[in-house]
């Protein structure tokens, strides 16, 4: 059964939106020494003191996942309220939270508006899995690939995500989670990294993330800071689909997995389904993979691959598709396609699928068939888009009813 929450009902939504939007700037997505700097341009710590109170202001928001200054209890009280008045490290205001019958949960967030904008939204898409839980996480507000498959595609580009606004959704998914130690857990306890409800994230929501650079090697760096959100970078990876000039970049100076959203084996196709490939042809993104810093058997590069009906997923694509990536250690995710309103695209027949996946295994590279995850809840791979921007309510809640009774399966 789906489940679904308004999580601003009951005149809580003014109340909700006035505290998720302060005009105090927070403090969430700064580096150790920029938190020491902005105490000390505040006034509120002289410089001696700057290093010990950003140290502690780190281990409560990213260890301890404290969203209030009042909760920061080996810090005084007179410090907590200047802290307070000064700055914020809230969360975000949740705007929607569903849960699908497979358990995968999506949560539709608002952020305040920058400058002259106005309120945005996003959703992130938790998918839990025996022995590890997986946070799919947005980069901008809307995408400018227009990938001719992709539901979050068809939605113009809005802006950029700030580092606050990409931290924000690992560490409010870890509060509905419960994945942040408890109140009464001693100060200087060891916490262990194992056994997380979010053990991994992907970059993989809305949005390129190599259009968004900085912000999200600063976040990811944070994210597996080792004395903070500690996630380890080989649990962390970055899905491009094709920014070629930013890719030896994140592997040099983020240093995370790689993943590359492929989809076609020539470029004629390819144009059509990932129209970056027109600036960024094939022999290039190739030439960028094989380049990559680390690459290696224990440091594949994932290839993912979108099976649509008629479309690429021949035998002959399959040959096409070993003979690109020849010599590169890889992995091969093979994703049914998941449906959205207006699409003209069908997923391939499941046996077809699987002929597809024993020729490349043959071949000799993993090609697991990704499980549809969250389809009733338009949670799967390329649904994501912000409730703005998508179909009317009644025509949303038609179309999960459809799928929940079966029909929207491959």
């Amino acid at each position: 059964m789906t489940l679904s929450f308004d999580l601003t009902a009951d005149g809580a939504r003014d109340a909700l939106r006035a505290r998720a939007a302060p005009e105090k700037p927070t403090l969430i997505g700064l580096t150790r020494a920029e938190l020491g700097a902005a105490m000390v341009e505040a006034g509120i710590v002289p410089e001696r003191q700057a290093k010990m109170r950003a140290q502690q202001l780190w281990h409560w928001m990213y260890v301890r996942g404290v969203s209030d200054f009042a909760g920061m209890f080996n810090i005084s009280k007179d410090l907590r309220a200047e802290l307070d008045k000064h700055f914020t490290v809230a969360r975000p205001e949740i705007v929607e939270e569903q849960i699908s019958a497979d358990g995968t949960r999506k949560w539709l967030f608002r952020f305040p508006p920058r400058g002259a904008g106005r309120p945005v939204e996003i959703e992130t898409v938790y998918i839990p899995e025996e022995g590890r839980g997986t946070l799919c996480i947005s980069s901008q507000v809307g995408c400018t690939l227009t990938c001719s498959f992709c539901h979050t595609g068809t939605q113009k580009l809005v802006r950029n995500l700030t580092v606050e606004e990409i931290l924000a959704q690992l560490l409010t998914a870890r509060d509905r989670l419960g994945d942040f130690p408890d109140r009464d857990t001693p100060d200087g306890a060891i916490v262990p990294a194992e056994g997380r409800k979010v053990s991994n994230i992907v970059m993989m929501g809305m949005g390129e993330p190599l259009y968004n650079f900085e912000a999200v090697k600063k976040a990811l760096l944070i994210a597996s800071d080792g004395d903070g959100l500690s996630l380890s970078k080989r649990r962390i990876t970055l899905s491009t689909s094709g920014v070629v000039p930013e890719i030896f970049r994140t592997g040099e100076e983020i240093g995370v997995m790689l993943a590359i959203s492929l989809h076609a084996t020539n470029d004629d196709l390819r144009d059509l389904l990932v129209p970056i490939n027109k600036k960024y042809p094939l022999k290039e993104l190739i030439a960028a993979c094989r380049a990559y810093p680390g690459l290696s058997n224990a440091k594949r590069i994932t290839f993912e691959y979108v099976m649509l009906k008629d479309v690429n997923d021949s035998i002959d694509d399959a040959k096409g598709l070993i003979k690109l990536l020849k010599g590169i250690p890889a992995k091969i995710n093979l994703i049914p396609f998941n449906p959205w309103p207006g699409t003209n695209y069908q997923c391939s027949d499941w046996e077809t699928i699987e002929k597809f996946a024993d020729y490349i295994n043959n071949a000799g590279y993993a090609s697991p068939i990704r499980t549809p995850r969250g389809r009733d809840i338009l949670a799967a791979c390329g649904q994501l888009k912000s409730e703005s921007e998508r179909m009317r309510k009644v025509d949303r809640l038609a179309l999960e009813a459809m799928m929940i009774a079966g029909h929207g399966e491959a």
